[in-house]
Parts: C-alpha cells; structure tokens; sequence
C-alpha cells in the first residue's frame, strides 16, 4: 500500500461511515489523524497506526477548499 498521504488528501477507507459515504478528508497530521466525512461533515481522530490499517487507497491528492 502507497502509504504516501498529506493534508486535505481524500482517502477511501475500508468500512464505509454510517451516513453511507466512504469517502474522507485529512483535516490534520500528526501522531493522530483528524479525518472529515465528505457526506455528513463528521470528525473522526484515529491514532496513525489505526488508520494505516483501515486505509483502503488513496483517491485524489492535496485537495485544497
């Protein structure tokens, strides 16, 4: 897996959010990682090791708002 992923990328995770979307924003990078539900605006902080193993790929890169 291409493990390589910065701020506002947008990720695909292997479990879809309740809301039915499966689609993610990189809000924040550290030793944790902030993701924002791009269906319902949820806030999600999963410890980077976590999120590495749901991570599914990477789908578009350094999206900026």
């Amino acid at each position: 897996m291409n493990k390589e992923y910065q701020l506002h990328t947008i990720v695909q995770m292997k479990k879809p959010h309740p809301c039915g979307t499966n689609e993610w924003e990189i809000v924040r990078m550290g030793m944790d990682i902030k993701l924002k539900c791009l269906g319902c605006g949820h806030i999600v902080m999963l410890p980077r090791r976590d999120f590495e193993r749901k991570l599914k790929k990477i789908l578009k890169e350094n999206v900026e708002e």
